[in-house]
């Protein structure tokens, strides 16, 4: 199995052996991820993985190949530069079976210039849909950027910029010298 040949690999001088799965939390961190660890060491990751990467950083991440759930904990930092995502959470999981991602403790979702702030925040990815949830008797927040379509006109024309302005015509025909 992969994952044993990983940790082989991997057994620090002191006869330690690292307790995380490095094969399954690089799994974490593609939005293209086999449901699990045997069928991931059987297919070679897709060839435009790369574009579609996510990157996890926290204190501790776990992940159980018998459930396909891959936990992070302690200042979570997501980026998913593929959906414009930046997000920050006191934990994340993602559910690979089922494509979600669960952020609980003080969620921050950046996408696109919106926003949004709860206590817990659902993203299904095949939908590319949040669901916010407030922490007890709260509220969620969230910001939109609007177009104001009101302030640009549609069909207005731009006079290009003149730096010499055009002279006008005189109204009154020049008046003859004076002598003094």
């Amino acid at each position: 199995m992969l994952i044993a040949k990983l940790l082989n690999l991997i057994t620090l001088p002191l006869g330690l052996t690292l307790l995380l799965p490095i094969a399954l939390v690089s799994s974490f961190l593609t939005d293209s991820v086999v449901s699990s660890a045997a069928s991931y060491a059987q297919a070679p990751p897709a060839k435009n993985a790369v574009g579609r990467a996510m990157t996890v950083r926290s204190d501790i991440q776990e992940a159980d190949a018998q459930t396909g759930i891959v936990t992070a904990r302690g200042n979570v930092q997501i980026n998913y530069p593929a959906r414009s995502i930046q997000a920050t959470a006191a934990q994340a999981q993602y559910f690979s079976r089922e494509r979600r991602i669960i952020l609980s403790g003080n969620v921050f979702v950046l996408q696109e210039g919106n926003t949004i702030r709860g206590e817990t925040v659902t993203y299904l990815i095949d939908e590319g849909r949040f669901i916010a949830l407030p922490q007890g008797g709260g509220q969620v927040e969230s910001m939109y950027l609007v177009p104001d379509e009101s302030a640009s006109p549609k069909n207005a024309t731009v006079e290009p910029f003149n730096p010499k302005p055009a002279f006008k015509t005189p109204l009154s025909a020049p008046s003859a010298p004076r002598n003094p």
